[in-house]
């Protein structure tokens, strides 16, 4: 009897906190989980520990901006900007005409409204034509209402004169902003079209000297700038696109050459920096790779 009595105590003895263990409060042992360390809290979830790994990228989008296109062949495209003129622009596309070259004109609103036939003549003999603004300003100083103004004005305009819409623009002096390049290509459907050959023909540096900026700096895949506006480029053009054909170029619109344009190949690891342009070299940045977007080279002069 006395060994069955002792069993009993010894039970009643350990009754008491078994039984309160068993109805801890719950929300207790939730503030009791709240003090620990967010490390421990994600090594007692469920679900185990929170992923470290970063989040996937988000996908390039579309290329918007060019200076020039990697090409597989000999293809460059003429650009004539700030016309159209009253008597410079039908010479130059007499001169175009005669050699069947084909170029893109980057044309000024107010200069479309005032000859509307001219672009006409050009956009009828298979010429390209872009949006340059209606009054030539600095669009990366503006407002967005200003340059959407700009914008609009020039694209009516054009489409008046040929019937249809431009597909591309460049912002005068190449000076505008990568927001308002995205913002423009969103309402407009523009591709910003800088340039990689620049012979600054506005400084009137003289034909000759025209020409062989031009010629020495064309590569591949090149946008070349210049200006219908001024006597001694227009003077310069059948020099230039004479030895431009005998270096075995071939003349295509903008927008042609943006469609030929192939990933260029990667660079071997060791490979120099190209030297320096010389004095007259394009002001544009280097080409960006497919998806990237180009920096626009500020405005130092009254060119583009």
């Amino acid at each position: 009897m006395f060994v069955p009595r002792l069993l009993l105590m010894g039970a009643a003895l350990l009754a008491p906190p078994i039984l309160s263990f068993a109805q801890t409060n719950p929300s207790s042992a939730a503030a009791s989980v709240r003090s620990l360390p967010a490390a421990a809290q994600a090594l007692n979830s469920p679900a185990g520990p929170a992923s470290t790994a970063p989040a996937p990228a988000a996908p390039a989008g579309p290329q918007i901006t060019f200076n020039s296109v990697h090409v597989d062949g000999p293809y460059i495209a003429m650009t004539f900007d700030d016309g159209p003129h009253a008597t410079l622009t039908p010479k130059l596309l007499d001169l175009l005409a005669a050699r069947h070259i084909k170029a893109t004109f980057f044309v000024v609103g107010q200069c479309v409204a005032e000859y509307p036939e001219i672009l006409k003549r050009a956009a009828q003999e298979g010429h390209e034509i872009a949006n340059h603004s209606w009054s030539h300003p600095n669009l990366g100083k503006m407002s967005d209402e200003a340059v959407r103004a700009q914008m609009r004005k020039t694209d009516d305009a054009i489409t008046a004169a040929i019937g249809t819409r431009a597909t591309l623009m460049r912002p005068p002096y190449g000076s505008i902003t990568s927001r308002q390049k995205s913002w423009i290509h969103e309402d407009f459907g523009y591709r910003c079209i800088i340039w990689d050959v620049d012979p600054f023909d506005w400084k009137r540096p003289g034909p000759a000297a025209i020409t062989h900026r031009i010629v020495s700096q064309a590569q591949p895949g090149s946008i070349i700038l210049a200006h219908d506006i001024h006597p001694g480029t227009v003077e310069a053009m059948p020099a230039t696109l004479d030895q431009l054909q005998e270096k075995g170029f071939k003349f295509v619109t903008v927008s042609e050459l943006l469609a030929m344009a192939r990933p260029a190949p990667p660079k071997p690891a060791g490979t120099p920096k190209p030297a320096k342009r010389p004095p007259g070299a394009a002001a544009a940045a280097a080409t960006p790779a497919p998806g990237g977007d180009a920096v626009a080279p500020a405005p130092d002069a009254p060119h583009g």
